[in-house]
């Protein structure tokens, strides 16, 4: 205490204040890792039929499974996309998991949320227009809960088969989905909240529904399972699960 005294005061404010700065540098970087530690889980999701597991396999062995594949149980993995397997320096590996579109396993859903860093809502743009209304209704359900909404997971609508002449385009299918959407809030806003699921709403009351008002980040873009085209499935991933260090990822379009 004694030698404590004897030193300056100057002196004594310096040190105090290098240890502070020191302290919070530390804390800082604590927080960034644990963060980017989290944020590697990405969530296939949609009703059967979609194509979703198809991609699944596309994502991590670049192959289809003879396009003959079902899930009655999640697909759950984690791997190098297999675009990125032949990239120089150390890549970050992805945990994706492929959740069955059957109702009645749609609650499994809920145990993957929490820890996605984006989900990946698989429209098949084929056969679109059938299936409008319940991809409608569960895109809603997706955007209204609340371990969505709190963390703002970004959402993206991959469309599926586009690579065949009749399949709907992106913005055709944005639009149709955004009309029934408003038309779910009109009829969902008439039952009491006793009655309602839904833990947020969407929109703004009194304007068409667009999801430009979602406090999710919500984004379009083309794929084809069956041919292997999902680059921009691969930029939405490598968006949300950042690439370590000693490699770029370059993407090659602009989601919208």
């Amino acid at each position: 205490m004694d030698r404590l005294c004897e030193v300056p005061a100057d002196q004594l404010y310096a040190a105090a204040a290098a240890i502070a700065i020191f302290t919070t540098l530390l804390l800082l970087l604590s927080l960034k890792l644990f963060k980017r530690a989290k944020s590697n889980t990405v969530v296939l999701t949609r009703l059967s039929g979609s194509g979703k597991t198809v991609i699944f396999y596309q994502l991590r062995d670049g192959s289809t499974h003879q396009g003959t594949v079902t899930s009655m149980e999640p697909n759950e993995d984690t791997f190098i996309l297999h675009s990125e397997k032949t990239g120089k320096g150390k890549i970050k590996s992805v945990h994706v998991v492929d959740v069955p579109g059957h109702s009645r396993l749609r609650p499994k859903l809920d145990e993957y949320l929490p820890q996605a860093a984006g989900i990946v809502f698989v429209v098949d743009a084929l056969d679109f227009l059938p299936n409008c209304r319940s991809a409608s209704e569960y895109l809603y359900d997706l955007l209204t809960k609340g371990s969505v909404v709190k963390k703002k997971i970004p959402v993206l609508i991959l469309c599926n088969k586009t690579d065949k002449v009749t399949a709907h385009t992106k913005e055709f299918i944005r639009r149709q989905i955004e009309k029934e959407i408003d038309k779910l809030r009109a009829s969902r806003s008439t039952i009491s909240a006793a009655d309602i699921a839904n833990e947020f709403s969407l929109g703004i009351p009194g304007e068409p529904f667009s999801f430009t008002q979602c406090s999710n980040k919500v984004t379009t873009a083309d794929a084809s399972g069956l041919t292997g085209e999902i680059s921009q499935l691969e930029e939405f991933i490598r968006e949300h699960v950042k690439q370590s260090l000693g490699i770029v990822f370059k993407p090659g379009f602009l989601l919208n």
